[in-house]
């Protein structure tokens, strides 16, 4: 039986997946998949429900990390824990706002490639 992932496995699949998108979109189209403007379509849409699903993801992590320093379990080896709890939620804050402006962008490209078919 295959053990679960972790999140950062997870995280890492992701990464991995946009890795592999950044490939296979390099090539000319090929008639698997990658052939037609639908395509580009669905891909960019599959992108944007990644980004919509970030933000939860981000602040779930953050209120992890604010839980187990509540618990007293959290020490950074530089001594300033207050300090970089306090980045750790700025950083959050700013990397939410960033993925819903991202969603924002990706809607508008959705809806550009929406009424875009393929001419021969």
């Amino acid at each position: 039986m295959t053990e679960p992932k972790t999140p950062a496995q997870l995280a890492d699949d992701a990464a991995e997946a946009v890795r592999a998108i950044n490939h296979l979109t390099l090539r000319k189209p090929t008639g698997e998949g990658w052939e037609f403007p639908s395509d580009a379509y669905s891909v960019v849409g599959n992108l944007g429900t990644l980004v919509m699903r970030l933000p939860q993801a981000l602040e779930q992590l953050t209120e992890f990390v604010v839980t187990l320093d509540a618990n007293d379990h959290v020490r950074a080896d530089d001594g300033d824990t207050g300090d970089k709890l306090v980045a750790l939620q700025a950083g959050t804050t700013a990397a939410v706002a960033a993925a819903e402006q991202l969603r924002t962008a990706l809607d508008e490209m959705h809806a550009a490639l929406s009424p875009l078919t393929y001419q021969d």
